[in-house]
C-alpha cells in the first residue's frame, strides 16, 4: 500500500510543490468543492447547492461575534430602576451599578441605545431584538464552543454551526470556501468554533485574518506541469480511497486540489480591501493597524457575502471587563459602533439585507451589580442579541429580562431555541438536519430546541 511518509513523492511533496504551496495549505485546512474533476470522471459535488428544506428568505449569515461577553445594561439594555438604584443592594446579592452611559430613544419604535453605540443606533428600526436569552454555563470557553457549536460539554466536539449551514444547503459560489471566519480567536476552544468536527472535512471554516488571505499570493496560470501534478495526486487518492478503512477525509482532499487552484484567481482581488472607493473605507470608519481591525472585517464579510460565501463571521475580542469596564466600554464601542452600522447600510444599499442575515451578540451578557472597583461579572440567565436582514421583523424586540436586567422573564430562549430558529431562517429543520455518526443522528440543536416564529417577518 502507497506509504505516504516513506515514498519519494508524496501527496505532501506534490501539494508543496504545486502552485508555490497553496495546494499545500488546502490539504492542511481550506478542503471545499470540486466543481469540476481533475480527470473526466464524475465526481459527487458535496457543496453543490441545495434547495432548502422549508421557505426561507435568507440565504447567508454575518456574525458579528462580541467575544468575552459585552455588559447589555451599558449598551443596548435600558433599565430605569437599575439607574434609580445605583449604589443599593440588588436582589440576588451585590451592589447595584447603574450605567454610567446615557441612553436615549431612536427612530419609530423608540428603542434605547446608550450613547456608546450612536451610529448604530440610526438604525434600530432594522434591527430584531432578542432580550430573553440564557444558556448553561458561566465559563467563557464552554459558552463560546456551545454558541458555536451547540455542545453542551467542551471536551464533547460537535460541528459549528456554520459547517451544518454549508451541509444542509452547500456553497453559492463553487470557487471559494463556503464558510469563512475571520480573526477568530485561538481562546475559548479555539478552532472548535470553526471545525466539522465529525462532518466530512470539506464543511470547516477557512481561516483568514483582517488583512486579507495570504496577502503575498498572486494570481497564477495552471502550467501543464502543474495540471500533471494535480492529476497524478487526485489519481493516488482515488486509490488510496478505494482501500478499505481509507479515512473519509480524503473526499474532502481530492476535491480541495482544484478549489486551490481556482481560487487564486479570484481570492486575492477579493479580499484586497484597497480596491474599495475612499468613500467606502471613510464610511466604514477603516484605519491603520489594530484600531482598524473591525472595520477590516466589516468590509470583507460584505464583499466574501456578495460573492457568495454562505457564512461569514468576524470577531471583535476584549469584552470580558471584570475590570475597567468603563474605558474598556468606550474602546470596543468604538471600535465596533461605526463599522457595524456601516454594514447594514452597504448591505441595504447593494440589495444584500434582503437575502442576508445578520447576527451581533456576545456568548452571555453581564450582570448589573459590581464586580470589584470596575466591573460586572458574567450573567448567563438573561442578556440580549440583535439579528437583521432576511426573515426577521424590522424594529421589534421579543422577550425580555427583568427590570434590573439579571434573569429573562419574558420570551425565554436557549442557546439551542436560537439555533433552531437560525437554521429556520436559512429555510433548514433542525430537527430534520441530521448527520449519521456513531450508531445515531446528530443535529445541531441535539434533543432541544425551538423555533421561535414570533420574531419572523
Amino acid at each position: 500500500m502507497f506509504n505516504d511518509q516513506d515514498s519519494a513523492f508524496s501527496r505532501r511533496k506534490a501539494l508543496q510543490a504545486a502552485g508555490t504551496g497553496f495546494g499545500y495549505l488546502a490539504l492542511a485546512g481550506m478542503l471545499g468543492l470540486q466543481n469540476k474533476p481533475a480527470r473526466a470522471e464524475s465526481v459527487t459535488a458535496p457543496l453543490a447547492p441545495k434547495p432548502q428544506q422549508l421557505p426561507a428568505k435568507a440565504k447567508r449569515i454575518i456574525f458579528l461575534f462580541m467575544e468575552g461577553a459585552m455588559s447589555p445594561v451599558d449598551t443596548f439594555e435600558y433599565k430605569a430602576k437599575l439607574q434609580d438604584n445605583d449604589g443599593k443592594p440588588g436582589p440576588g446579592g451585590g451592589k447595584l451599578v447603574a450605567s454610567k452611559f446615557k441612553f436615549d430613544q431612536h427612530g419609530q419604535s423608540g428603542t434605547y441605545v446608550s450613547e456608546l453605540y450612536p451610529n448604530v443606533a440610526k438604525h434600530v428600526d432594522k434591527l430584531c431584538f432578542i432580550r430573553g436569552l440564557h444558556t448553561d454555563t458561566p465559563a467563557h470557553p464552554q459558552a463560546v464552543i456551545q454558541l458555536h457549536t451547540g455542545a453542551r460539554v467542551a471536551s464533547l466536539t460537535r460541528p459549528s454551526m456554520g459547517s451544518w449551514l454549508l451541509y444542509g444547503l452547500g456553497t453559492e459560489n463553487q470557487d471559494l470556501p463556503g464558510y469563512i471566519t475571520i480573526n477568530p480567536s485561538p481562546n475559548f476552544g479555539g478552532a472548535v468554533n470553526y471545525g466539522s468536527a465529525f462532518l466530512p472535512a470539506h464543511f470547516q471554516g477557512t481561516r483568514i485574518n483582517d488583512s486579507g488571505f495570504l496577502p503575498n499570493l498572486k494570481p497564477q496560470v495552471l502550467s501543464p506541469l502543474q495540471r500533471k501534478q494535480i492529476d497524478l495526486v487526485q489519481d493516488m487518492n482515488r486509490d488510496l480511497r478505494a482501500v478499505p478503512g481509507a479515512p473519509s477525509e480524503l473526499d474532502g482532499v481530492i476535491e480541495s486540489y482544484e478549489l486551490a487552484f481556482r481560487m487564486q484567481g479570484q481570492v486575492p482581488d477579493l479580499l484586497d480591501i484597497s480596491k474599495e472607493p475612499q468613500s467606502v473605507l471613510d464610511a466604514y470608519g477603516v484605519k491603520p493597524g489594530p484600531a482598524g481591525s473591525f472595520a477590516r472585517q466589516c468590509i470583507l464579510a460584505r464583499r466574501l457575502s456578495e460573492a457568495g460565501v454562505r457564512f461569514v463571521q468576524i470577531r471583535q475580542g476584549g469584552w470580558d471587563h471584570h475590570n475597567n469596564l468603563h474605558k474598556g466600554l468606550i474602546a470596543n464601542s468604538a471600535a465596533t459602533d461605526q463599522p457595524t452600522a456601516a454594514l447594514l447600510a452597504d448591505l441595504e444599499q447593494r440589495g444584500l439585507l434582503e437575502d442576508t442575515l445578520v447576527l451581533f451578540g456576545s456568548e452571555f451578557g453581564r450582570l448589573p451589580t459590581a464586580q470589584g472597583v470596575d466591573g460586572r461579572d458574567h450573567n448567563i440567565t438573561g442578556y440580549p442579541m440583535w439579528m437583521a436582514g432576511a426573515g426577521v421583523k424590522k424594529g421589534f424586540s421579543y422577550g425580555a429580562t427583568d427590570e434590573y436586567g439579571t434573569h429573562a422573564v419574558e420570551g425565554r430562549m436557549h442557546t439551542m431555541d436560537l439555533h433552531a430558529t437560525l437554521l429556520a431562517l436559512m429555510g433548514l429543520d433542525h430537527e430534520a438536519l441530521t448527520y449519521r455518526y456513531a450508531g445515531r443522528d446528530f443535529r445541531l440543536t441535539d434533543v432541544a430546541g425551538n423555533v421561535v416564529r414570533e420574531i419572523m417577518a
